[in-house]
């Protein structure tokens, strides 16, 4: 896997940068982050993950590179005890974008990608990509019961510092929330896909909790 995204992630930067060696270090940043020990979900699998999702919806995504770039850095920044993840992420995107000399305004379009995923509001409303990020984003809440319990596990060992009651009343606000929502999903193409079963899943683990 580690190898197919790295040849991901050059093609993509290769469209804007020829410097080679500053590519190299672009990925070697990210392959650090996404390694460390705390990441049990949020790791080079969510970006594989993520990355399968968004080429079979290719044909509907306006900015692809941009599109792409939110993917690999939306997570770039992650500690579970804080909550400013996705702007530091963003912070992280705009050096790091600005070195593979991305424009100023496609890097405050990704930026504020980065920044949707943070509530999973959108942000952006001139195009559908904003919506389908968030959508593939959360995904895995529509996965068969076994791989989401696989999920389940690997999000509360990343959340390993704080003990069961608390997790729990967190965990359950969380999940409520998503499912006082009229939809988890705003495009058709996964709320079609994912909808059912997410909602599904969502009441099961609440129950569970």
């Amino acid at each position: 896997m580690i190898e197919l995204l790295k040849k991901d992630w050059f093609s993509l930067a290769e469209i804007f940068s020829n410097e080679t060696n500053t590519i190299e270090i672009r990925w070697r940043e990210i392959q650090k982050q996404y390694s460390l020990k705390i990441r049990h979900y949020h790791n080079l699998s969510h970006i594989d993950h993520m990355l399968s999702h968004a080429k079979s919806v290719k044909g509907k995504i306006t900015n692809w590179e941009n599109f792409l770039f939110a993917i690999w850095y939306h997570d770039i920044v992650y500690k579970p005890t804080k909550k400013d993840n996705e702007d530091k992420s963003a912070v992280w995107a705009k050096k790091g974008l600005k070195s593979l000399k991305i424009d100023e305004k496609s890097s405050k379009s990704i930026q504020d990608l980065i920044i949707s995923t943070k509530n999973h509001k959108i942000q952006l409303n001139e195009n559908n990509d904003n919506a389908y990020l968030l959508d593939i984003d959360l995904s895995i809440l529509g996965a068969e019961w076994e791989k989401y319990q696989t999920y389940i596990r690997n999000i509360r060992k990343e959340y390993s510092i704080y003990p069961n009651f608390m997790y729990r009343n967190g965990r359950k606000k969380v999940l409520q929330h998503f499912l006082e929502r009229k939809t988890l999903y705003f495009t058709k193409v996964f709320q079609d896909k994912f909808e059912i079963q997410a909602r599904k899943n969502l009441t099961k683990e609440i129950k569970m909790l």
